[in-house]
């Protein structure tokens, strides 16, 4: 059935058979489900136009590597947690999208601000090794729990080490105004979804923390949008002051002099015509 995703056996008989859409539980059922296939299907590109413009300027300037790790932490948490718990994927699969481009800004991130390769490889081999460790039987319930609950304080810790970042630089520097935006909306869905499909405390919670300090990224986005242009503008356009022609090296790489002349007036020219008769 091509609505199965959206719409269970119940609620597809409810709606298009007999027509009967004052059903509030299946109501709340349907837009959950849209909403979590629209996040992530969102999610496949949400941290792509931040990845490119790193890669494009070749910078990572303005994006704190402890910050960008501490959002990685919280959602190789979340994603572990979901799974190990069995909730449907549409409650939180875009973190599994979300976390591999994270961890590719990481990579960039340590690649940029401080010259290193090897560290980035190093990197994502530790990374992949200990997402494995979370998602099999090697972790226990009660650890991802903890790792879960311990979302909050770390999302608000990472969120707000990048608006401090952002507070001192006057700029937001390399961050995409695009993720940022589309950040704040899909965790501020999630927080619909995950009471809807979960009915889990701690990740209602976690989605509601991640959503006011995303909220406060985006304002600042806006707050520093033109300071944000005149930053990254510094070095562009700026044209090399024409040299005179006179202060100009010869052809053949000397450094001569320029020769002037003086012009002399035709009355001086005749008195010295006088003189030499």
């Amino acid at each position: 059935m091509v609505l199965s995703p959206v719409l269970n056996e119940e609620c597809f008989n409810k709606f298009l058979i007999d027509y009967d859409f004052t059903d509030v539980p299946c109501l709340k059922y349907g837009i959950s489900k849209g909403l979590g296939l629209v996040i992530i299907m969102g999610s496949v590109l949400v941290k792509v136009p931040q990845i490119m413009k790193i890669m494009k300027n070749q910078s990572a300037a303005g994006i704190t590597f402890v910050g960008v790790l501490l959002e990685l932490f919280a959602m190789s948490s979340n994603l572990s947690y979901s799974y190990c718990k069995g909730f449907p994927f549409s409650a939180w699969g875009e973190v599994s999208f979300m976390a591999v481009q994270t961890a590719i800004i990481a990579g960039l991130v340590l690649k940029y601000n401080h010259g290193s390769t090897i560290l980035p490889i190093s990197f994502f081999i530790g990374y992949a090794a200990m997402l494995y460790s979370l998602i099999s039987d090697i972790t226990p319930m009660d650890v991802l729990w903890s790792m879960q609950a311990a979302n909050v304080p770390i999302i608000i810790t990472s969120r707000m080490i990048q608006a401090m970042a952002n507070y001192r630089n006057q700029s937001t520097g390399q961050l995409s105004a695009v993720t940022v935006f589309m950040l704040f909306f899909g965790s501020t869905a999630r927080i619909f979804t995950s009471i809807q499909e979960t009915g889990d405390t701690v990740v209602i919670v976690t989605f509601a923390a991640a959503s006011v300090c995303n909220a406060l990224i985006a304002f600042q986005m806006l707050y520093y949008w033109k300071s944000t242009a005149v930053v990254q503008g510094k070095g562009k356009g700026k044209k090399t002051a024409a040299v005179p022609n006179h202060f100009k090296a010869s052809t053949n790489g000397s450094n001569k002099s320029p020769i002037t002349t003086t012009k002399k007036s035709p009355k001086k020219v005749a008195n010295e015509k006088l003189k030499a008769k």
